[in-house]
């Protein structure tokens, strides 16, 4: 070793540096160590504070939109404190375990919250951990047909993208939370000791800072309990359903016995999509929908027609309009994708299926079937039409591939004209299908042809007025489109309405809470339209309104019961039997 050296480790003195050369603003900054440390403490504190409101967050976060305020995180999670008190408890090994396990678990309660957010705002209910799976590939059709196919795989991928965020990005919070525990292990069990005495107390006082709000909260006990109870119940239905499919009170009556009461008839049942009870009663948009039912009233009546109105109670809100179409057709209540499953792969006889044994011609016209239709041969269709086979040639509407009086034009040119035997049609109508941004005007009958019409002037892409473009356009759409349905179905009977014509029209469900508001009924309008006078005094006895309109004291049946009282009011004596639920 040189002397230099040994001198600098006796002495501890170094040479000094040589000093820097060349421009000054070239050199790089030093940062101080205390400085760096500084920004280090700061980022951690950042980090811990950023991941307890996480996983606070998850914890308390309501599954309601309109619960979605800042009280509804008022509260104490008993959960939190439970993981927080075991974290404590437990030495370093088994805690790295709970921690690689209850992470991914809170990441998967955080998506059951999101999903329940989801579904109670567009179909006021929470997610179905058994069933609801099975709708994502009409979830993917509907954004597609809406937003176009890019549209959609930007959808699909976004979820995706979020669900594995949310797995990963929850469960390293709760990982950094863990370490804080432990860091101040002695801060951090008085903090969970008061917070759990303050728990109790609140618990038992029934404290509440904000009204419906306790703060003693078990919301992630309650969600996951009544997830577990709504996975048993749906493993238990499929054997209950399937004895309600063969209780049959009509699978065997003969054919020349059934609808006796409508030989010769045309019979029309047409679904308008998302006409609900709060069309024909909310205040906002009730009086653009009942002036068109009750101006249509008015005008079938100096038509010589009449008509009866009452409500049906719908198995679905917000969308599911084939559960609507299984339980009116078959008499049972199809609320889900199992029970809709189940009746397609049975034999049970449909309303359409009654038609048909008794000798009318059945057809399905069905202008959103822009995909194979298998389920076709179930409800007994001896023709079917779907969205090609309709040959539109004009522009789509937002959702609806064409409008309903296209519709209607192309079932009485190509199907009722010229018939050579009574028809019975399913046509369901979809010109009111949310999301109501496009809603098409009514032309003259003779001007409709293939639709290339509605490419010159009649798309309206406004929902509503000028004042409706700023504030509540969903509403405005919505009444809008609902109001034009019905006047294309009023227009059509004038039109090429006959004494042998019966017109059977309904709501399938009521429309989305962002329309109805949270907790509004299921229930629809129903209405039935005839110019013979014995086809009306049938139907005398079901004590149905006078008109188009219900009002507010109209019946309301469960949807199931249409089914058996139909077929019974208009064929034989046998009394309805309601299966059980």
């Amino acid at each position: 070793m040189t002397l230099p050296a040994r001198l600098r480790r006796l002495t501890g003195r170094r040479h000094p540096r040589p000093a820097p050369t060349g421009d000054a603003s070239a050199r790089t900054p030093v940062v101080s160590p205390v400085r760096r440390g500084r920004a280090r403490r700061t980022w951690s504190a950042a980090g811990g504070v950023l991941a307890v409101l996480l996983v606070y967050a998850v914890l308390v976060g309501p599954d309601r939109l309109g619960e979605l305020t800042p009280g509804a995180f008022l509260r104490i999670p008993l959960e939190g404190l439970l993981v927080a008190a075991l974290l404590l408890a437990l030495p370093p090994g088994p805690r790295r375990v709970v921690v690689a396990v209850a992470g991914p678990l809170l990441g998967l309660l955080a998506i059951v919250k999101l999903a329940d957010l989801g579904f109670r705002t567009a179909l006021d209910r929470p997610f179905d951990l058994v069933l609801d799976w099975l709708l994502l590939d009409d979830a993917y059709g509907f954004v597609r047909d809406s937003a176009g196919r890019a549209g959609a795989v930007g959808a699909v991928v976004g979820v995706v993208l979020l669900v594995g965020v949310l797995l990963l990005v929850v469960t390293m919070a709760l990982r950094r939370l863990a370490s804080l525990l432990v860091g101040h292990e002695r801060v951090a069990t008085r903090t969970v000791a008061a917070l759990t005495l303050a728990w109790v107390v609140c618990a038992v006082v029934g404290v509440r800072i904000v009204p419906g709000v306790p703060v003693a909260d078990a919301g992630t006990t309650a969600l996951v309990g009544a997830h577990a109870e709504q996975v048993d119940a749906r493993l238990r239905d499929r054997g209950r359903f399937t004895a309600q499919i063969d209780a049959d009170p009509f699978q065997d009556v003969p054919g020349d016995q059934l609808l006796t009461g409508l030989r010769g008839k045309d019979v029309v049942l047409a679904f308008v999509e998302s006409y609900g009870r709060d069309a024909v009663e909310d205040p906002e948009l009730a009086p653009q929908v009942n002036a068109v039912l009750d101006t249509g009233t008015e005008r079938l009546r100096a038509a010589g027609y009449g008509a009866r109105s009452g409500f049906l109670t719908s198995p679905t809100f917000g969308g599911g309009s084939w559960l609507a179409h299984d339980t009116l057709l078959s008499g049972l209540w199809t609320d889900n994708e199992q029970r809709h499953r189940s009746l397609l792969a049975s034999d049970r006889l449909t309303l359409n299926g009654a038609f048909r044994r008794a000798g009318w011609q059945t057809v399905g016209v069905l202008p959103a079937a822009t995909q194979p239709w298998p389920e076709q041969g179930f409800f007994s269709y001896d023709r079917y039409y779907d969205a090609a086979a309709l040959g539109y040639r004009g522009p789509k509407f937002s959702y609806a591939p064409m409008p309903d009086q296209y519709t209607l034009s192309f079932f009485q040119r190509r199907v009722r004209a010229g018939a050579d035997r009574p028809i019975m049609a399913e046509i369901p109508l979809i010109s009111s299908h949310s999301p109501w941004t496009a809603v098409p005007r009514m032309i003259g009958w003779d001007e409709v042809d293939d639709g290339s019409v509605y490419h010159r002037d009649a798309a309206g892409k406004d929902s509503g007025d000028e004042d409706d473009r700023d504030t509540g356009r969903v509403r405005a759409g919505y009444r809008q489109a609902i109001a034009y349905s019905l006047q294309a179905l009023i227009s059509y009977v004038q039109t090429y309405g006959d004494d042998d014509l019966v017109l059977v029209f309904l709501g399938d469900h009521q429309p989305a809470p962002v329309v109805t508001g949270e907790g509004a009924s299921r229930d629809v309008p129903i209405t039935i339209v005839a110019r013979d006078p014995t086809v009306l005094n049938r139907v005398a006895g079901w004590g149905w309104q006078d008109g188009l309109r219900p009002g507010p004291q109209a019946p309301v049946w469960p949807m199931d019961t249409f089914r058996d009282r139909f077929l019974t009011t208009f064929g034989p004596s046998t009394p309805p039997i309601a299966a059980p639920r």
